[in-house]
């Protein structure tokens, strides 16, 4: 089945009826996890209803967690019968049990922003299909997803929604704090939500539009000559041609390489290695 042909999510302030056994993995996932101590915090649809009241089907649950947690978080997984594995030592390591599985998520997936721990001591107590959790703030859930821009997956609208649930009461020093290196991705975001949302643009302070206006107005009129293409921190594959025929840096690949705590999936179990082994 070609990507086109996957339905898309569709949102709704109705709750999805959750199948019994998608009930049962995630419970047990947030039981593991908190039964080992791991600090993390949901993110991911479940957060999103949380901060918005939208609601939109998914097969999976996401946790923020720090990298250095996730051997831990891992372990205590494969104790509670799950399979687990690292699908990107960048940023994802998954959990799965049957079709629905569990993502644990280090950072932003073109390396340019890991978890921290103040993003899980920052997490608000929520309560998720009668478990009681912590759910990643609405700050950081929006520094988490406005490099989500993909061709295949684009996370713009959660964020247009984040600001239009939240945008009077969040910390926007906090969330100008977490992507300052990359502040012109907030400013499409807000140019974003006023395109959407015309009427509620005094939502987002007058003070932030006024100076990321300044910045952007000053380097686009006084551009620095050595400034670095960063259209691989967009999409890799959408941007190649500039990379691999028109010599421009590859930011993404070099983020990569130059990752300071790469994911490990720590001690697996002998029987279940080798089972891993024999089914491969």
């Amino acid at each position: 089945m070609s990507t086109e042909d996957v339905p898309l999510p569709i949102t709704s302030s109705t709750e999805p009826d959750w199948a019994s056994d998608a009930v049962a993995c995630y419970r047990d996932v947030l039981q593991a996890l908190d039964a080992a101590g791991v600090p993390c915090a949901v993110g991911g649809a479940f957060a999103l209803h949380e901060h918005t009241g939208i609601w939109r089907t998914t097969k999976d649950l996401d946790f923020l967690i720090e990298a250095g947690e996730v051997p831990r978080a891992l372990a205590s997984l494969r104790e509670a019968g799950f399979e687990t594995w690292i699908e990107d030592p960048v940023w994802l390591a998954k959990a799965s049990r049957g079709e629905y599985f569990v993502d644990l998520i280090s950072g932003v997936g073109n390396a340019t922003l890991p978890v921290e721990r103040s993003w899980i001591e920052r997490a608000l107590p929520a309560e998720i299909l009668g478990m009681p959790c912590r759910v990643l703030a609405a700050e950081e859930m929006i520094a988490s997803k406005v490099f989500v821009t993909r061709r295949e997956r684009f996370d713009g609208s959660d964020v247009v929604h984040l600001i239009h649930a939240r945008g009077r009461g969040l910390d926007w020093a906090r969330v100008l704090h977490l992507l300052e290196q990359h502040w012109q991705m907030l400013y499409w975001s807000l140019v974003l939500f006023a395109y959407v949302y015309p009427s509620e643009t005094d939502m987002v302070p007058e003070q932030l539009w006024v100076e990321l206006s300044q910045r952007l107005t000053r380097e686009a009129l006084h551009p620095r000559p050595d400034a670095v293409f960063r259209g691989s921190l967009i999409d890799p594959l959408m941007f190649a041609i500039d990379v691999d025929e028109w010599g421009k840096r590859n930011l993404y690949r070099e983020y990569c390489e130059e990752h300071p705590s790469l994911l490990t999936p720590g001690e697996e179990p002998e029987d279940r290695k080798g089972d891993r082994e024999e089914a491969a």
